[in-house]
């Protein structure tokens, strides 16, 4: 039987995107040459950068050859000074998700070390947990449909349908089950006490919990559960939440766990999945070696680890796992990491970063926290 080949689309991006992505698949190259999955990677153009070049920061090319690739493994996308007719910024990697029907945002969000968190008495894995927001409808639905009229009023709507609803609760409930957590716990994410979206939305949950009796159901609205990761992240297991709140609240737990540049994400929809760090390009930081590259090496894994469900392809999920156990071993080295982590590791080596740089490895740090890295992908 001839072994499958996956072929993988490589979308690299913008700003520090190529960077992390490079890296990524170094690791890849990796756990393939050392028994893992056999991958054929190809470069395609995306980005603020492509459509300064093309015209299209999602050329029609590259959309289908995402269709036609096993997965996607795609970097930060956009350039704050690239911008529409109407002041927003590119995003194709958002545009990507409606076009593929990415629905399921799996963002997974790990504590690897406990100088990372900026909360006290936590240990390495106290927070373990997956927010999974809903990734094509909400408010990112009035996305290029929001409505201003003459300077004065602008709207934007929330959209909630069943279907979308219901598919990514399911998905919740599947995750916690794969997890298998003592106990198991789904946690409903919504405002159902002021929005008649949002209390739709609580009553598909419901429904839809009614189908897994061995999953604790769990509810909190969006301002009480920004709270509650603050005070006691290590009580959850998996989160399911609108689009828009699913947003925010990931950018506040990787705040928890070191940094955007700490957290990886898969955009899962019936047919495809894209994987890419949740942070944005820094193009502030581009080029000079401290971008955190491990946001887009776990994304990495868990593309390895998507592929190795959907193929029931057992080096594929070894591989995974191998990649997730070295960044746990690399995290535990002191003074391991970027300077985002107060590290002394340049993006693209294990080489720390030179005695003249330490001595402004403060100023350094604090540089890449305020960066444009720390800004969400949307």
């Amino acid at each position: 039987m001839t072994e499958k080949v996956y072929e993988i689309a490589v979308l690299k991006g913008d700003g520090i995107g190529p960077e992390v992505v490079d890296e990524a698949l170094k690791v890849l190259e990796v756990v393939q040459q050392s028994g893992g999955p056999a991958c054929h990677f190809e470069t395609h153009p995306c980005g603020a950068t492509c459509y300064l070049e093309q015209g299209d920061p999602l050329p029609v090319a590259t959309v289908e050859a995402c269709r036609q690739a096993d997965a996607v493994l795609l970097g930060a996308m956009g350039l704050p000074h690239v911008r529409w007719p109407d002041g927003t910024e590119m995003r194709p990697q958002v545009d990507l998700r409606f076009k593929l029907d990415l629905y399921a945002g799996v963002r997974p969000i790990y504590l690897y070390a406990a100088s990372h968190t900026p909360l006290q008495g936590l240990e390495a894995g106290d927070i373990d947990m997956i927010i999974l927001r809903e990734n094509v409808e909400g408010l990112f639905a009035s996305m290029n449909a929001g409505i201003e009229l003459h300077g004065e009023v602008a709207v934007d709507t929330m959209v909630i349908t069943r279907l979308g609803t219901e598919r990514v609760v399911r998905y919740a409930f599947e995750l916690a089950q794969e997890r298998g957590r003592d106990p198991m716990m789904v946690t409903c994410v919504d405002k159902a006490n002021i929005f008649r979206s949002m209390a739709f939305f609580r009553g598909i949950y419901d429904q839809v919990a009614g189908d897994y009796p061995e999953i604790k159901r769990d509810y909190a609205y969006v301002d009480a559960m920004a709270l509650y990761l603050v005070q006691r992240p290590q009580h959850y297991d998996v989160m399911v939440s609108e689009n828009m709140y699913g947003d925010i609240l990931s950018d506040l737990a990787a705040g928890l766990v070191g940094g955007m540049g700490m957290a990886p994400s898969g955009d899962i929809g019936p047919d495809a999945g894209v994987f890419q760090p949740s942070h944005g390009t820094a193009p502030d930081i581009a080029g000079q070696g401290i971008a955190n590259p491990v946001g887009t090496i776990l994304s990495a894994a868990m593309m390895l680890k998507w592929l190795g469900g959907r193929f029931d392809d057992i080096q594929a999920r070894e591989g995974a796992r191998r990649i997730e156990a070295a960044v746990r071993r690399v995290m535990q080295v002191p003074g391991a990491g970027t300077p985002d982590l107060g590290g002394r590791m340049t993006t693209w080596s294990a080489r720390p970063i030179s005695k003249a740089r330490c001595s402004t490895t403060q100023a350094t740090s604090a540089r890449v926290r305020s960066s444009s890295l720390y800004r969400s992908t949307a």
